[in-house]
């Protein structure tokens, strides 16, 4: 909502990448009738959403993982090593070597592609405000899948100790206690419950974690946690 002599907010810049057609379209329409949004290309594979990304500058792509030719992986790897772009990754909840990869390369959210469409914008919205978001019934075992295969029961133990020493030694007490919660799904919202704080107390926590852990985004905290055993 604008009051008088304020300028709307611009609307957010959408791409929807996904090489079934009815999909895409069904995805595209979704976004283009939405207030506050509009659709600024359309992808059948990923090399078509990476030039797609170089020329249109979306806020958002929403991309499918498994495309012909150069697959959703492949595309949010170069898309978000070139720009700023934010990645959200729309998945049929497939735990396989494609989210785990998606993971690594950047992307900022997952959603599953049965996601009703409120909930799909609204997604949209939080990961164009550099935020990250993952599906509420995909969180705790997406994330623990990720650490589980990042890790590896033939890792050293050392080298978790190494990742929790390196993050007791960058974080206060308060802020390890934010990352915890992270760790274990919360919202901003539930953590500031949690701690009986506000949730603008929150966001400031979680962007000195952001900082201190150069961490590119809220997942690869979640990551984060797991990997220095502060959550099971």
């Amino acid at each position: 909502m604008t009051t008088a002599g304020e300028r709307p907010a611009p609307p957010i810049r959408v791409v929807v990448a996904d090489d079934q057609a009815l999909v895409r379209a069904g995805l595209a329409g979704i976004v283009a009738a939405a207030d506050g949004f509009t659709v600024v290309g359309e992808a059948a594979d990923g090399a078509q959403a990476v030039r797609l990304a170089r020329t249109e500058h979306p806020d958002v792509v929403l991309m499918d993982i498994r495309m012909p030719g150069t697959d959703g992986l492949a595309a949010t790897r170069r898309i978000t090593a070139e720009s700023g772009v934010r990645i959200l990754v729309l998945t049929t909840f497939d735990l396989d070597e494609y989210i785990y990869g998606a993971l690594r390369a950047g992307a900022s959210g997952f959603l599953l592609k049965s996601t009703p469409p409120e909930e799909l914008l609204t997604a949209i919205r939080v990961v164009a405000a550099g935020e990250a978001l993952l599906a509420p019934s995909v969180t705790r075992r997406l994330i623990r899948a990720f650490a589980a295969a990042s890790t590896g029961p033939a890792e050293p133990s050392a080298d978790r100790d190494g990742e929790r020493q390196r993050v007791l030694q960058a974080v206060t007490g308060r802020e390890l206690e934010v990352l915890t919660l992270i760790g274990r799904g919360l919202t901003n919202t539930e953590i500031a419950e949690r701690l009986c704080v506000s949730t603008g107390t929150v966001k400031t926590h979680v962007g000195h974690l952001l900082a201190k852990l150069a961490a590119r985004d809220r997942v690869h905290l979640v990551i984060t946690a797991y990997r220095a055993a502060l959550v099971a």
